[in-house]
């Protein structure tokens, strides 16, 4: 799939980088994705709107533009994407393409679920703020357990029960 994807890139990167026009792009005999994209998402740049949203109809694929004013949308995505590259991706070797659903799966739940946000006090929206321990004799006993994901390239610590 990512091949695939890929490939779609490349060409219409290429094509835009020369100014070659739809002829030099191809028609959708060269996708095969092995599985199906419904949807492109892209942003209002109108540079190369006609190449893109040719090729990728094409393709059987719907675009879907960013909506107006909203310049973030964008850059939200691709921290996302950054984010699960550096933690995930340049750690792990897939081996392949159900290994590589499987791990995206584990970093999803791992990702919204446990991993800490930007947000008030860095806690997550789903979880309610610990109570602060500060008694010295508490901090001896605390037990924490670590839950390891994806044979240790993530980890979930949580106070033990």
């Amino acid at each position: 799939m990512l091949d695939g994807l890929r490939a779609i890139i490349d060409r219409l990167a290429g094509a835009s980088r020369i100014g070659l026009g739809l002829a030099a792009v191809g028609r959708p005999g060269y996708i095969n994705l092995g599985c199906q994209v419904k949807y492109m998402i892209r942003d209002r740049d109108g540079r190369y709107r006609v190449l893109f949203d040719t090729v990728l109809a094409d393709a059987g694929i719907d675009v879907v533009l960013s909506r107006v004013r909203v310049p973030r949308m964008n850059a939200v995505m691709e921290r996302w994407v950054r984010t699960c590259r550096r933690e995930l991706l340049d750690q792990t070797l897939i081996l392949h393409q159900r290994h590589l659903r499987h791990a995206l799966r584990e970093y999803e739940v791992f990702y919204n679920e446990h991993r800490p946000h930007q947000g008030i006090a860095n806690v997550r929206p789903v979880a309610p703020l610990p109570e602060a321990i500060s008694d010295p004799d508490r901090l001896i006993h605390l037990n924490i357990h670590r839950r390891d994901r994806l044979g240790g390239i993530l980890h979930e610590y949580e106070h033990a029960a």
